[in-house]
């Protein structure tokens, strides 16, 4: 049974950072690509980054770019989203992802499983 259990999601002020992890069981971890996505209340689910199998490639929203880092752990079958200067509008439920994409990492029809997703919330 595939299994993506988001971590270390929280209330943090803005400015400050968050790191999620998303731990993977259930599947051959490193022959897939990883995302993360976010959803805010009354908006769409949103790409935020995206990492390919081997870490070597990595995506990232305009509106997160400079400021999160997505990594992952072949190892431990994890991957990671370091969250830095956070903003008030970061503020959403955090979704890890796995798929395998070429060129559509950007879209939730990519992904074959999903976590159950980790709320953040950023205050002014």
């Amino acid at each position: 049974q595939v299994q993506l259990v988001e971590s270390g999601g929280g209330l943090v002020q803005a400015g400050g950072s968050l790191r999620l992890s998303c731990a993977a069981s259930g599947y051959t971890f490193n022959s897939y690509d990883m995302g993360w996505f976010r959803q805010a209340p009354g908006k769409e689910r949103e790409f935020v980054a995206a990492i390919n199998w081997s870490g070597r490639r990595t995506y990232y929203a305009d509106s997160v770019k400079g400021r999160f880092t997505i990594s992952r752990d072949n190892a431990k079958n994890t991957v990671y989203l370091q969250m830095n200067s956070l903003k008030p509008e970061d503020t959403a439920v955090y979704y890890c992802a796995a798929g395998r994409w070429s060129n559509n990492y950007y879209y939730t029809s990519a992904y074959d499983y999903w976590g159950q997703g980790t709320q953040d919330t950023v205050s002014s």
